[in-house]
């Protein structure tokens, strides 16, 4: 679950943050306890990111068919 500091995150600072996660979690070391909280962060980090690039692509999906739709007229 995500909470409101996430909703306010960029696209490139929750992306900056996974690779963090990913980069501490490959290294090891931490504990078991330490590992699923950095996999959960990283978790709610990826579906960030996945709503950016979402609403992004909705974004060019709109621009395309309002273009489409403007040529049509033409």
């Amino acid at each position: 679950m995500t909470g409101k500091v996430d909703e306010a995150l960029s696209y490139e600072q929750a992306r900056d943050e996974l690779i963090e996660v990913v980069r501490r979690l490959e290294a090891g070391g931490t504990t078991l306890e330490e590992s699923l909280a950095l996999w959960e962060r990283g978790e709610e980090l990826a579906a960030v990111c996945r709503r950016w690039l979402e609403g992004a692509r909705a974004r060019l999906d709109a621009a395309l068919a309002a273009e489409e739709a403007g040529e049509d007229a033409e």
